[in-house]
């Protein structure tokens, strides 16, 4: 069975930084692509960043181009998003999920709990 465990979320002011991890078990990360996602209240949920397995080619929204970095290793079984110049804008519930194929789409099989990440002063 596939469970993903996300850390790291919290309160931070405008302007910090915090880094979200996903571990994954019951999967080897190596063949699947890995997705990160938001959702503020109110709002639907979005597709922030993904990296595949194949080539770890990486995808963005466009609101958090240039801020969010998002990486893997392997070798941890575990995902991490490197969020960086925050804005309140990014105030979300941010989930993990993991896609059974290489590249990243669409759909995503397996997802975590998620976690609260507040931007304020």
């Amino acid at each position: 069975q596939v469970q993903l465990v996300e850390s790291g979320g919290g309160l931070v002011q405008p302007g910090g930084s915090l880094r979200l991890s996903c571990a994954v078990s019951g999967a080897t990360l190596d063949y699947y692509a890995i997705g990160w996602f938001r959702q503020a209240p109110g709002k639907e949920r979005e597709g922030v960043s993904c990296i595949s397995s194949t080539d770890d080619k990486t995808y963005y929204a466009d609101s958090v181009k240039g801020r969010f970095t998002i990486s893997r290793d392997n070798a941890k079984n575990t995902v991490y998003l490197q969020m960086n110049s925050l804005k309140p804008e990014d105030t979300a519930v941010y989930y993990c999920a993991v896609r059974l194929g290489q590249l990243c789409g669409d759909r995503y099989d397996y997802w975590d709990q998620g976690t609260q990440v507040t931007v304020s002063s």
